[in-house]
């Protein structure tokens, strides 16, 4: 009877070598023996589980465009489709009318592959010749935050990491990889589902490895729409990390410089990741260029795929990263009904092909959208008016003459940096905006990212909310903000008092002793201390906190976030803010000494 290791190879007999584990063609799980085979022309590939076959299998015969289920037998209508239900059904999907699958990867099972999803063959799209009959530019390789050569992608399926919820970026949470395309990841934070994967580059600054959060001082959480109980988050963390592969640290790369301008012009051609398809990376246009922001057009498409995005942005790539990345590059659409695509994929002349290109049988169907050649809507512009009073937290008087933007979405956002930038308690203000309901909205301030909440924005007089809601969280004037120049505010036309003349000197004695004898206000906590604690309301509540030990002003939000009034405040401890707020024991017990010291005062 054999026997084995500790790492599972067979203990040796004398005189004969160990046997040693063989490697699952698609998970690259080592196993002393592979039960399931696929018998090809290049040879038999070995599996460890029905599981993996079927999904190397999706990747060989092709998957269903709808459903995703892998595709059996010639019974199916069409080589994209599993069934004539999917067919029909898929090609009634405006989004999805006309998009072309690039190619057809399969599994490279090469000694020291950096993964088990990286393409064996692919095609790649005649760029030179695409320029050429377009008459078109390249946008240079400087205008990109992208490495100049693309990275390597030694991330595997199934490893688990940490990363920044994309519906919550202030969360850090814990991701599994799912798939690996070039130098890509494809994401599943853990407790939410499969339909809100996402894709990352492998040298983002938004992954890092388990145990980043803790060393940097904060603390995981769960992901937005956690599909079991809050109570129950600290019992699922350990279960899905106790046994799990963690990605090695060494795998995890720097995140590119980015290019310090905005330097695109108008007509270059590059490539994009399509965001309502972002597993595909498209053939795309420099529409427009708006300050730090681009319109990327996808060529050949009409217009319902365009979008604007920082010049900056991890999306978008110089011509031909795809193919030295090993990446496939969707070709032009068509415009026009009917015909075949002028631009054909090539085959990469290192690497034999093996599949040919999977054309949609959506192809001729066209959806009604306009055509991309339409030029951009013209900005929506706030005018600000500096005499107007910007409260205790903004100074008005610097804030710029005007604040425009495309996107209603990207101009608040451009507001709310402009009230930061000239404030010297931005936190506060982010703290406030943070605790409103309402739409979510993502502000990086200082190199940090918070959420912030505002009305929702649909149409430009929306933005008069947002400008009433400014007024009455920040305490700034209603007209601070507005859609049209004012010539004069009736809400701050308050008239100097006239100067007085200088009294006689027994007169100025008699005046600074008077002043100098005068009550001087009271302070927060004094005035506090005259209403009891169980009719505190949350704000009350943040401003003891914040008036008596300002360190502890950072967790404010925390507050207003679980609704800490003050008879929820005389009801805490340190578990309960641990466990449930989040806090660290250092502020949990400061907390619980101010709780003890408020129990012990008469009135309550």
């Amino acid at each position: 009877m054999s026997t084995l290791n500790n790492n599972g190879t067979v203990k040796a007999r004398p005189g004969r070598p160990p046997k040693k584990p063989i490697s699952c063609t698609w998970c690259n799980e080592g196993k002393l023996s592979l039960k399931y085979v696929y018998p090809s022309k290049y040879g038999n590939k070995e599996f460890c589980s029905k599981n993996c076959l079927a999904e190397y299998s999706k990747y060989i015969k092709g998957a269903c465009l709808q459903c995703n289920n892998v595709i059996q037998g010639n019974t199916n209508p069409s080589k994209d489709y599993c069934s004539v239900h999917c067919m029909n059904k898929h090609q009634k999907r405006p989004e999805m009318h006309g998009r072309v699958l690039a190619v057809a990867p399969t599994p490279n099972t090469d000694s020291g592959s950096p993964g088990p999803f990286q393409y064996e063959t692919f095609q790649t799209f005649d760029w030179e010749e695409y320029l050429k009959e377009t008459n078109s530019t390249q946008a240079p390789s400087g205008c990109f935050k992208q490495s100049p050569e693309p990275p390597q992608n030694d991330f595997k399926a199934g490893m688990k990491l940490e990363a920044l919820d994309p519906r919550n970026v202030t969360s850090t949470c814990i991701a599994t990889v799912i798939s690996v395309l070039g130098p890509r990841l494809r994401l599943r934070l853990d407790g939410s589902d499969n339909k809100n994967d996402f894709w990352r580059l492998v040298n983002s600054n938004e992954i890092h490895p388990i145990g980043h959060c803790e060393k940097s001082g904060g603390m995981l959480q769960p992901p937005l729409g956690f599909r079991m109980n809050a109570s129950s988050w600290p019992m699922f963390l350990l279960k899905t990390l106790n046994g799990a592969e963690m990605a090695p640290g060494k795998i995890f790369l720097k995140e590119p410089a980015g290019p310090k301008a905005n330097l695109f012009q108008v007509g270059q051609k590059l490539e994009a990741v399509d965001k309502k398809n972002p597993q595909l990376i498209c053939t795309a246009t420099v529409g427009a260029v708006k300050n730090e922001q681009i319109h990327v057009t996808f060529d050949g498409w009409r217009g319902a795929f365009d979008y604007w995005c920082r010049y900056d942005s991890r999306d978008i790539f110089p011509v031909g990263w795809c193919a030295k990345s090993g990446h496939p590059v969707q070709p032009p659409g068509q415009k026009n009904n009917g015909g075949a695509n002028k631009f054909k994929l090539k085959p990469n002349n290192a690497m034999p092909t093996i599949m040919p290109v999977i054309t949609s049988t959506a192809e001729v169907v066209q959806s009604p959208e306009a055509d991309t050649s339409a030029p951009p809507p013209p900005p929506v512009v706030i005018y600000t008016h500096k005499s107007c009073r910007g409260g205790a937290l903004i100074d008005s008087f610097m804030l710029p003459p005007t604040i425009e933007d495309t996107s209603l979405v990207d101009l608040s956002k451009k507001l709310v940096r402009e009230m930061l930038n000239v404030s010297n308690k931005a936190e506060k203000i982010l703290a406030r905006l943070g605790g409103l309901r309402g739409e979510e909205l993502v502000i990086t301030h200082n190199g940090s990212t918070y959420t912030i909440k505002l009305p929702s924005l649909t149409r430009p007089m929306d933005l008069e909310n947002v400008f009433q809601t400014f007024s009455t969280t920040l305490g700034c004037c209603q007209n601070l903000f507005s859609l049209k120049q004012l010539t004069e505010c009736s809400h701050c036309d308050i008239k100097a008092p006239p100067a007085k003349k200088k009294p006689p000197p027994e007169q100025e004695a008699a005046t600074s002793t008077t002043v100098t004898e005068a009550p001087l206000s009271e302070s927060p906590v004094t005035s506090l201390n005259k209403i009891p604690t169980g009719e505190w309301g949350i704000e009350e509540v943040i401003q003891f906190i914040e008036s008596t030990d300002p360190c502890l002003g950072v967790h404010a939000e925390l507050f207003r976030k679980h609704e800490i009034d003050g008879k929820a405040l005389l009801l805490l401890n340190s578990d309960m803010m641990m466990k449930y707020m989040g806090l660290k024991l250092g502020p949990a017990l400061k907390i619980c000494n101010l709780v003890a010291r408020l129990k012990g005062r008469r009135h309550l």
